[in-house]
């Protein structure tokens, strides 16, 4: 059976285990591609986990060890919004924007917006959309086999899925440029040397080391990560007043958690704090 004629919870899968969990998209003889539906379903999912009180951190990966993630899957059908007049076009100005905006964007959007720690397990290629799934993670393991490719001007586009955005953070605006204008490989040793991983593994070991990650991160004081999350991804865009005042605002949401109390009391005891996650 083909990828795309399986359910679709079995085109993405989700699993919790230990306080993680694990959003696998399951498509790699379709490159790990991502259809609308596949798509729609990623962003549902880590909104899921972002509201589980169960969950206390997520990882991305894919099937295979080929391919992450290749992008948007190509050549599926389109069709006209529903209530296109009679004698209208088929695609219109704003239909590509209205597209972007409530899909791929959608999508990075719930993970940086996810209140839960996110890592990337990048098993292979990781390119266009695919890239910047990884961009978008806040931890990236990969794989020594794996590449990272801002393919988009190979096809004759531009960058979307937030790279544009993304990219710069990670690795300066100069690199970021060259990345997209030349559309290179990069492979996982070099990925990592200029930022865009954090560990680079050999590829029989990735899951081993995502999930010795994963649990680490599931352990720890969860709404304080949440808020430490938020105050980094705000970072690049606040003044130095706001960056204080939001500082502030968050360490007194946080102060007010029980694993806030169970930290200091665990301090206090000489012992190691048994963090719930709230």
């Amino acid at each position: 059976m083909a990828a795309d004629e399986a359910p679709l919870e079995e085109q993405v899968t989700y699993d919790e285990a230990g306080g993680v969990a694990w959003i696998t998209i399951n498509a790699p003889d379709q490159g790990n591609a991502l259809t609308m539906s596949r798509r729609d379903r990623l962003t549902e999912l880590f909104q899921q986990a972002s509201a589980s009180l169960a969950v206390r951190a997520v990882v991305l990966t894919a099937a295979g060890d080929r391919h992450f993630c290749t992008g948007a899957a190509l050549g599926g059908p389109r069709t006209a919004p529903p209530d296109r007049p009679e004698g209208a076009p088929e695609r219109a100005v704003g239909d590509a924007a209205r597209l972007i905006r409530e899909g791929w964007q959608r999508l990075v959007s719930s993970i940086l917006d996810c209140e839960k720690p996110v890592v990337a397990a990048v098993n292979g290629t990781a390119a266009g959309g695919g890239a910047q799934l990884v961009l978008a993670c806040d931890l990236v393991v990969m794989a020594d086999t794996a590449r990272f490719i801002e393919v988009f001007v190979r096809r004759g586009i531009m960058p979307d899925a937030g790279g544009a955005y993304l990219l710069p953070r990670l690795v300066g605006l100069h690199k970021a440029k060259e990345l997209m204008f030349l559309g290179e490989d990069v492979p996982a040793g070099e990925a990592l040397r200029i930022g865009i991983a954090n560990r680079v593994v050999p590829a029989a070991e990735l899951i081993v080391e995502v999930e010795a990650l994963a649990s680490r991160l599931a352990e720890a004081p969860t709404r304080a990560l949440a808020m430490t999350k938020w105050l980094l991804n705000r970072s690049f865009e606040s003044d130095r007043r706001t960056a204080f005042e939001e500082e502030a605002f968050a360490q007194e949401l946080v102060n007010g958690t029980d694993d806030a109390r169970e930290g200091m009391a665990a301090f206090v005891e000489r012992r190691a704090p048994a963090f719930r996650g709230w």
